[in-house]
């Protein structure tokens, strides 16, 4: 890996730098078999076998891809685009799903043809122990290169490993059909290509729901959240943080807000330099542009210590209620303010809306509820 990171003149150390050598070596290992099994198979004319070929070239393109889209991405921010262009290596998995899924439907017809249509196969032990040798290869590559791709956050590196860990798999189920041909001369080499067709179209289809799940905007990494909400509430003057969205931009360009509680004692000075620190520490550290809402509450009010209390009963005892926050009293009409968290299983809002208000009523009669009902976006 040494030698490649030299000669394509990449930082072993950059996120693109390892995308584009380990995208490079799939293409120089997919080439190679691709030419070895296309040849192989033309002359025992094997579909299964040309077909693992020209699924190897097909792996070559999709590498080739994998690097385009991470050049591409990694441009710099512009007027029209001021948040990057990191979406386009979502645009790439796309492109790259596509392809596997025309290859895919191109072997199922050309497998089911010869199903009505059966031609002799001449295939021998050697040329099943070479397709055992590339099937070990393939499964040793597809870790590699899923391991690195996860490593980087890099969806498309994933999308390749895990195709050429499919291929391996394949590769078990040809070398099974030439066995059964070899032995009990009963020709399965059709009916195997339609599994290996299958099996690429089932590849191809996991690649476009996962990019469009990230098209569309997928719940934000929670891990990534729980270490942004520990630096967050590190910080001496908060008291609590919450409703944290964080928006992707690319697989590694984020931007969020969340909203903290602070003791309404505080100076706004005292408030701007600690949410100044906090940005500059998040940017520095997690390169995240994040923006602060501020709740500000009263810790020592005698009547909200004892409102908090009685609404923790409440959430304790509805399984699809979390947690609560932003608890206020407005002084001068004694309306209170609450925001309620719930999972995504509770489906009547409406109800729990007014099972916490009639809740409220019957401990404080008078007082205006002014009631959020949200759910977690991390």
């Amino acid at each position: 890996m040494h030698i490649l990171y030299k000669l394509l003149k990449q930082e072993a150390n950059s996120r693109e730098g390892v995308i584009v050598v380990v995208a490079a070596l799939g293409i120089i290992v997919n080439l190679t078999m691709a030419i070895i099994k296309i040849a192989i198979g033309m002359t025992t004319s094997s579909i299964a076998i040309m077909s693992e070929g020209v699924n190897h070239a097909t792996d070559c393109a999709t590498s080739l891809l994998t690097i385009i889209g991470t050049k591409l991405a990694g441009q710099h921010p512009t007027k029209e685009h001021p948040f990057g262009f990191g979406r386009i290596e979502y645009l790439t998995s796309l492109v790259i799903a596509i392809l596997i899924i025309i290859t895919g439907i191109e072997l199922l017809k050309s497998s089911v043809e010869l199903i009505f249509n059966p031609e002799p196969i001449d295939i021998t032990y050697a040329t099943i122990g070479l397709i055992a040798v590339s099937a070990i290869i393939k499964i040793l590559l597809g870790q590699y290169v899923i391991k690195e791709g996860k490593r980087v956050g890099s969806g498309s590196l994933v999308a390749v490993g895990l195709e050429d860990r499919a291929d391996s798999i394949v590769s078990v189920v040809t070398i099974i059909s030439s066995l059964i041909f070899l032995t009990l001369d009963v020709n399965l080499d059709a009916y195997a290509g339609v599994f290996t067709s299958l099996f690429i179209l089932k590849a191809g289809g996991e690649v476009i729901y996962e990019t469009i799940t990230d098209l569309l905007g997928r719940s934000g990494d929670k891990e990534l959240a729980a270490k942004l909400y520990k630096i967050i509430r590190q910080e001496p003057i908060v008291i609590n943080a919450a409703d944290m969205m964080l928006h992707n931009y690319g697989p590694d360009a984020y931007s969020g807000s969340v909203n903290i509680e602070v003791d309404h004692k505080h100076s706004l000075n005292e408030i701007y330099t600690a949410i100044h620190k906090l940005q500059l520490k998040i940017m520095h550290e997690m390169n995240i542009t994040m923006v602060f809402g501020i709740y500000a509450v009263d810790q020592d009010h005698e009547l909200l210590k004892e409102m908090r209390k009685y609404i923790v009963d409440f959430v304790r005892k509805h399984d699809h209620v979390t947690s609560f926050h932003a608890l206020y009293i407005d002084p001068d009409n004694e309306d209170i303010y609450c925001d309620i968290v719930v999972d995504y299983d509770l489906k009547d809002w409406e109800a729990l809306r007014e099972e916490f208000t009639a809740y409220m009523q019957d401990k404080y009669p008078g007082r205006n509820l002014h009631l959020v009902i949200e759910t977690e976006y991390v």
